[in-house]
């Protein structure tokens, strides 16, 4: 993946894929454009393997209670209001790490 493309999930912000991800990973804040909202595009827009890949199941589940309200997609809502509730019991070995 060339780090310099547009994402498809920032589509509307003069953003690459660096500067994105050093906002994602609490590195940067462009104004109001900080960890949680970068957050919060993803969770909405990236497909759900990019998800996993890009925040992890351990950030999911520790972050969800403040990414939630500004999720947008209501089945997306339902399908991380499971994953975060599932895991820690079904699956806790992935939150370590």
């Amino acid at each position: 993946m060339d780090i310099t493309k547009r994402l498809p999930y920032v589509w509307d912000y003069d953003l690459n894929e660096i500067q994105f991800r050093e906002i994602l990973e609490g590195h940067r804040t462009l104004g109001r454009l900080n960890r949680d909202w970068a957050a919060r595009r993803v969770l909405d827009y990236a497909p759900y393997e990019e998800i996993i890949r890009l925040i992890g199941f351990k950030q999911l589940v520790e972050n969800w209670h403040r990414w939630r309200p500004g999720v947008r997609s209501k089945s997306r809502v339902r399908g991380f209001d499971f994953l975060v509730t599932w895991l820690p019991e079904k699956h806790p070995e992935v939150l370590n790490g």
